[in-house]
């Protein structure tokens, strides 16, 4: 019988060991270049097309400026809002990997679909190169151009919430694999997305402009297609981690069992609250989060009765009896939720500003050399130029000289670097609306603000300033926003924190196109600020000043939640497991003491006999 039991849990032992060895073997850097091309195709593709959408719908289409950038403004709210669905999916039962697969093909399906309307004639309105009196879209034409919207949108919805947490199970997330590595996967994850929007911005839209719609749609479909194919070869390196149920389930149980033992009294010691180490194991690889004195009420969700302490052994009702760790992701979700909700009002002030600027792009002049000149949706490369740049120089030495004063691994919290982006988000806002104010002069002093479609004699470069104070803005917030909510949200919950960050670009989308309908609707018809057909004749300066306070009193508010903020506190598994060692060799070394204490006793008889 003891040679059975010997031989099983050496057969265990091997099988533990084959199966960190495989877990070994996988993952890494080496993941990367498969996992960020499916992201970076995604970001060319939606950069192909949605960075110069607003003349397609302009020109092809011959839609109005409001509705055309209110649909621009839905889709990119419908596209940012699925991924919380797509997050629930992932977390609950597929798995990141699938999740990202299929999601991916829907998503080239709708590539294939708007590529197919952009060369079908029948698809879109006569032309109307004078841009007055124009026949608009029918309704079928415009639905076919929904639906198109519509399936990339569900694709972007399981691809962006998966791609960054399905990078990170691939490393070492914990505090001290982060501050071992020299480089930060948020920060290159951002370049990469930059250098796809670069390449979209200079050659897919230039493709666009002088070659037509049906080769300017079609080179991200292609792209589509082949990071699919290699997303999919390159799954025997995945380290993969399985979907332990819906995580809004274990919210709900830990609410529901607060509100049952509502009248319950809490334990003076927190020790005293139910915690389960098994229970807990397959949502706390990283590590067991600790008991924090915020929200107490939903401490009672975590209180052992006496009924429950009967059975010890027996599986807990998780409707009824919550472990602190399950307590404590809700908290942590709660403790987020304000930070997260600031970021909304920052995508409203400025979800129109890139359809506003192409547009006053087109009237200016875009020569480069006497040939040669820059489509007004390209103009956005010297933002991602100087996003890309910038990431770099964040990197290689922001933060080495950040990490002098503050002794902070990453240079500065994820708060402050988030404070800094709105300060340059609001001075790029600001001087967005000087630069207007400087284009309608000019447009007046050369009696050219009743001629929409006269080249003003101002050079394009003149919004450079604004293109690359959004792109410095981004490096801070957009960055910081999404390392904030990973680092702070449970890491069962990952891919749904990601998808909250496209929940903010979603909830800001909506309520964008409500404030611009509002200022169209009641700026008047004579001076309205944001006109149908002529920009020149609008108020668009006072526009981007609106936005601009919106921003201000958003900081102010930001300001108040950041202070009052607390970080969550983590017990990681390598403290665990230094505890369990200390404890395994108390026992040894207890056992070998007993073993030779009763050694001894045998030779003390012997010698006795």
């Amino acid at each position: 019988m003891e040679i059975e039991k010997r031989t099983k849990g050496c057969e265990e032992v091997d099988q533990k060991e084959e199966k960190k060895k495989k877990k070994h073997q996988q993952g890494g850097i080496r993941t990367l270049p498969f996992i960020l091309a499916n992201e970076v195709c995604d970001r060319f593709a939606s950069a192909g097309f949605h960075g110069n959408l607003i003349s397609y719908l302009t020109q092809e289409l011959n839609m109005p400026l409001v509705a055309a950038s209110n649909t621009l403004t839905n889709f990119g709210g419908t596209s940012s809002f699925t991924p919380l669905i797509g997050a629930i999916i992932a977390d609950s039962f597929a798995g990141r990997f699938w999740t990202i697969t299929i999601a991916s093909l829907i998503y080239e399906l709708g590539l294939i679909s708007i590529t197919v309307s952009a060369i079908m004639p029948n698809l879109r309105p006569p032309p109307c190169p004078t841009q007055v009196n124009c026949q608009e879209a029918t309704s079928s034409q415009l639905w076919v151009l929904y639906i198109c919207l519509l399936l990339t949108s569900i694709g972007s919805g399981g691809i962006r919430p998966c791609v960054v947490p399905f990078s990170a199970d691939q490393f070492d997330m914990s505090k001290s694999g982060v501050a071992s590595r020299k480089w930060n996967l948020f920060n290159w994850y951002f370049f990469s997305m930059g250098l796809a929007s670069l390449s979209a911005l200079t050659i897919v839209i230039y493709i666009q402009d002088n070659m037509g719609w049906g080769w300017g749609l079609g080179i991200p479909t292609i792209a589509m297609l082949i990071s699919i194919i290699a997303f999919v070869l390159g799954s025997p390196l995945y380290k993969t981690v399985k979907p332990e149920g819906s995580p809004l389930v274990r919210l709900a149980q830990v609410i529901v069992a607060a509100i049952k033992k509502r009248k319950e009294a809490l334990p003076e010691d927190p020790k005293l609250l139910y915690q389960n180490w098994e229970l807990d194991d397959p949502i706390s690889l990283d590590g067991r989060l600790l008991h924090s004195k915020q929200y107490k009420w939903l401490d009672k969700a975590a209180i052992v009765t006496e009924d429950e302490a009967r059975e010890p052994s027996a599986t807990p009702n998780l409707w009824q009896l919550a472990t602190v760790h399950r307590v404590e992701e809700l908290k942590s979700i709660i403790r987020m939720l304000p930070i997260w909700a600031s970021g909304i009002l920052l995508v409203t002030s400025s979800s129109h500003l890139h359809s506003f600027v192409i547009l006053q792009a087109r009237t200016m002049d875009r020569h480069l050399t006497h040939s040669f000149q820059m489509s007004p949706a390209s103009m956005s490369i010297f933002s991602v130029l100087t996003m890309m740049s910038g990431v770099v120089l964040y990197e290689r030495l922001f933060v080495p000289f950040a990490r002098r004063f503050t002794g902070n691994p990453s240079g500065i919290t994820s708060l402050q670097r988030m404070g800094i982006g709105f300060v340059i988000n609001i001075i790029a806002t600001v001087v967005a609306g000087f630069l207007e104010m400087k284009r309608k002069s000019v447009a007046a002093k050369y009696h050219l603000l009743d001629d929409p479609k006269a080249t003003i004699p101002m050079s394009v470069f003149w919004l450079v300033p604004q293109y690359c104070l959004h792109g410095v803005a981004e490096i801070f917030m957009s960055v910081g926003h999404l390392e904030f909510l990973f680092e702070q949200s449970p890491e069962s919950m990952r891919s749904s924190a990601t998808a909250l960050y496209c929940v903010t670009s979603a909830i800001g989308n909506y309520t964008g196109t409500l404030l611009v309908s509002l200022v169209h609707k009641y700026t008047g018809k004579e001076r309205n600020w944001l006109p149908d057909r002529n920009l020149n004749r609008g108020r668009l300066d006072y526009y981007y000043f609106l936005a601009s306070g919106i921003q201000v009193v958003n900081f102010v508010y930001y300001l108040i939640c950041a202070w009052f903020y607390k970080y969550k506190s983590l017990e990681e598994i390598i403290e665990r497991k230094k505890e369990e060692d200390l404890e395994q060799a108390d026992e040894h070394v207890s056992s070998v003491n007993l073993k030779d204490g009763r050694e001894e006793e045998k030779r003390g008889f012997t010698n006795g006999e």
